[in-house]
């Protein structure tokens, strides 16, 4: 998954504080070294959060917090991990998947021999399997190039290994569940097949540039976390990414409201299609 600030509290909410130098140096040179531009994400949660690991690792100010992070490997990982949510479950909200599987995919495929299908901030990989899943039952998959992208190498790591606990299967259809898992101890292990028909790579989504002429793009319960600029942004880049008449697939909290000054217009609930 990608850049999802690792917010317990209300993501919708954010108070400007007052200007910090230590903390706003902080940010300078996380992206000037790193290119992640913690600007773009709400202050308040993302202060309060970087704060306590900061604390926990017992470092006094950001400064000194980022000069660490830049010697300790291990440390720089602990925050970008502590800075994303890599928490996700197959199928989530499955009544949306299944309107991805009988009406939105039969449009995208009725007159296309091969599909180009993006899975973006997919976190430890539940999303794109699901993605794998569904093409595959439609017998699509192997006329597709799906890729899944993050900004986490270790949320890349756990996708490609495809092993998960039995809780993030819960909403997966039983039938599907016993045709695409083994059982592996207390751990379900991804069918192999499915898994190579993903292709993973590491993408920072407000920085790099994107692939174009996808027909569908799934980002699902990552917009919600960056401010408004940010998000206008990424519309604009998803809009451009798309196809005409290719599909954009948000998450149950991520309504975009005037989709019009993206190019986009609704089609079923949380799908956008871009205009011809």
């Amino acid at each position: 998954m990608d850049l999802k600030p690792f917010f317990s509290d209300n993501p919708q909410g954010d108070t400007k504080e007052a200007a910090d130098p230590d903390y706003l140096g902080f940010i300078q040179n996380i992206k000037k070294n790193t290119g992640i531009d913690l600007a773009q994400y709400k202050e308040a949660q993302m202060k309060r959060r970087l704060t306590t690991l900061r604390n926990k690792n017992g470092y006094p100010t950001f400064d000194s917090f980022f000069k660490a992070m830049m010697s300790n490997k291990a440390l720089f990982y602990e925050f970008l991990d502590k800075m994303t949510i890599n928490v996700s479950e197959f199928w989530r909200n499955p009544n949306r998947w299944e309107v991805l599987r009988d009406v939105v995919l039969p449009e995208l495929s009725r007159d296309k021999a091969k599909l180009k299908v993006w899975s973006a901030a997919c976190s430890t990989g539940e999303e794109p399997y699901t993605l794998s899943m569904i093409l595959a039952d439609k017998g699509l998959l192997q006329n597709t190039y799906l890729l899944a992208t993050d900004i986490d190498d270790g949320a890349l790591g756990k996708a490609q290994e495809g092993m998960y606990l039995e809780r993030s299967l819960k909403d997966v259809p039983k039938d599907v569940a016993e045709r695409y898992f083994t059982p592996e101890g207390p751990m379900y292990r991804f069918d192999a097949k499915l898994k190579k028909a993903v292709t993973f790579k590491k993408q920072n989504l407000l920085l790099d540039t994107f692939e174009e002429g996808f027909d569908l793009i799934v980002c699902r319960n990552v917009m919600i976390y960056f401010t408004e600029e940010a998000k206008q942004s990424l519309y604009h880049k998803f809009s451009k990414a798309l196809r005409p008449g290719g599909m954009l697939f948000v998450g149950s909290t991520e309504q975009i409201f005037s989709p019009g000054q993206y190019g986009l217009e609704a089609g079923e609930t949380f799908f956008y299609r871009k205009k011809a």
